[in-house]
């Protein structure tokens, strides 16, 4: 396994947590919620587990940050713009296709995947541009 940077790790993993914080407030957070047909109630009620949602989200975040730098390492990628690259193919390959899948099982509207999975590739491409840049 290739050495990875630790503090750029946690970084790009914090980075995906604070674009989500905007995209799912100021950015979409109105078209989401009304995709999602929440009531302001139900929002009340989930309100009260967010400390833990947030706190699991940002391991996730960070767990994926170090499976991106491992990559990375072994690409021998010492860019951010080859590392955004990478996010994006890995959000092409990995996260767009399971996303959509998993929508369309699970029933969701259209429009919160495209919300969902823009995000995504959002973040991704910021991640593997932290990562590909400070190895």
């Amino acid at each position: 396994m290739p050495p990875v940077n630790y503090l750029a790790i946690v970084v790009a993993g914090l980075a995906a947590f604070v674009i989500g914080a905007l995209w799912y407030t100021a950015l979409f957070g109105k078209q989401w919620l009304a995709a999602q047909n929440f009531t302001p109630e139900q929002m009340a009620a989930a309100q009260k587990d967010m400390a833990k949602t947030y706190g699991i989200s940002v391991v996730c975040y960070i767990v994926m940050a170090f499976v991106l730098s491992v990559l990375i390492g072994n690409l021998d990628i010492v860019s951010a713009g080859t590392g955004a690259k990478l996010g994006a193919l890995c959000w092409l390959g990995f996260a767009a296709t399971i996303g959509l899948t998993a929508s369309l099982y699970g029933g969701k509207s259209i429009k919160i995947y495209y919300i969902d999975a823009a995000y995504q590739l959002v973040f991704m491409t910021v991640m593997g541009a932290i990562l590909g840049a400070w190895r």
